[in-house]
């Protein structure tokens, strides 16, 4: 493409360094022809590094979640189908990495908030940091969990429920959290996943314990209503995006980003929902997949929120001591993106093209006439100053 274009402008320089010379117009107009098939075989493509910057934003704690995550449940179903013999503390090695960024990151962003009072009156800067901590904190006691539930599938030294203890617990206070999260104006998923979700942890201990014989379809029966309500979000999200479309009052910014919350929330719910049927069947004996199969529509889930959270605004400063916006950051830390992200370029299509001036034939013009370049110009109106 920028070969293309350049071919192009060099077809304008061409023309118009020979036409001072007094080359013939048709000899001019033919290389211009020669250089713009180059330039309609090639595809509009619009870029400009500012926007590109600003779209890819990806959160410090979305992106490094989904992708841990994904790569977790990929290598879980393996070992479950017996493809790998990795120890089970392998298996969780993306998780382990997960909570030791979570560590590292509050461990230097108390640093810097402790060697730089000043910055402590920047804005929400309290705010941000206790949000910090009380992430920190609910992560720490997840961390708990996650080893209990490795030890117990390496060893099988423990009950299911004392296991989901830390789990329900944290449930249990993030209803607290949510609460402050949204008095604050801050980011509250993985504590509105885990407080919604605390009858569904105390089911899936009782039924691995073997207390409830339940089959899973009923285990899973407050998963059920919380996917219901999410697809009938997700109609929503579908019927407003096609209402926006279908209205020309509305610009094409607010139409775009209507249909693509709708297209990403179709293809988050939906793939749950039929991972959520998989899984339920599979558990019960009722089909013979294997769990690589029955993990593939999570996998799609996992991937489209990992593309979601290169469009996520905000997050907190304090991760990692950095205390801007990612973006700026890593404009600040490369000074080569600074400087090409300044550069907006887009390349016209043969339509934004301006209307070529008419050939003319060698019989009746033999010369281009000279442009005056030493013609001064003058303002249409003139505007008197007083003295």
């Amino acid at each position: 493409m920028p070969t293309a274009v350049g071919l192009q402008l060099i077809s304008v320089q061409f023309e118009f360094s020979h036409a001072r010379r007094g080359i013939y117009v048709h000899e001019v107009v033919t290389t211009r022809i020669y250089f713009k098939l180059a330039y309609r075989t090639t595809v509009l493509i619009i870029m400009n590094l500012q926007t590109l910057f600003q779209d890819f934003n990806p959160r410090q704690n979305k992106f490094l979640v989904h992708s841990c995550l994904m790569i977790f449940t990929t290598l879980f179903a393996l070992r479950l189908d017996g493809f790998i013999e990795w120890s089970y503390w392998t298996v969780f090695t993306p998780i382990w990495f997960w909570k030791s960024m979570v560590i590292l990151g509050a461990t230097i962003g108390s640093y810097v908030w402790w060697r730089h009072p000043h910055a402590r009156l920047e804005g929400d800067a309290y705010i941000h940091y206790k949000a910090m901590l009380i992430t920190l904190a609910l992560h720490l006691i997840l961390l708990m969990f996650e080893l209990l539930v490795c030890d117990k599938l390496e060893s099988e030294r423990h009950l299911w429920m004392l296991v989901f203890i830390p789990l329900i617990f944290i449930s249990a206070v993030s209803i607290v959290v949510c609460i402050w999260a949204a008095k604050h104006d801050r980011s509250f998923e993985l504590e509105l996943f885990c407080a919604v979700n605390i009858l569904q942890f105390i089911f899936l201990a009782l039924r691995l314990d073997g207390i409830i014989t339940w089959s899973w379809e009923v285990v899973f029966a407050p998963l059920w209503a919380l996917l219901s309500l999410s697809l009938v979000a997700v109609l929503y999200a579908i019927v407003f995006a096609a209402v926006l479309l279908r209205t020309p009052q509305i610009n094409a910014r607010q139409r775009r980003t209507s249909l693509n919350s709708a297209l990403a929330y179709t293809f988050l719910v939906v793939p749950i929902l039929v991972f959520q049927v998989l899984l339920a069947n599979k558990l019960d004996g009722d089909i013979s997949l294997n769990y690589t199969t029955v993990a593939m529509p999570l996998l799609i889930s996992h991937i489209t929120l990992i593309f979601m959270s290169f469009d996520a605004k905000g997050g907190n400063r304090w991760w990692f001591g950095i205390r801007k916006d990612f973006c700026h950051f890593l404009l600040g830390l490369c000074p080569l993106l600074q400087e090409y992200g300044n550069i907006s370029y887009q390349p016209r299509s043969e339509q934004d093209q301006p209307p070529s001036e008419p050939m003319v034939s060698e019989k009746n013009e033999k010369h281009v006439k000279k442009v005056d370049l030493m013609k001064p110009v003058v303002p249409i109106i003139s505007i008197d100053m007083p003295d």
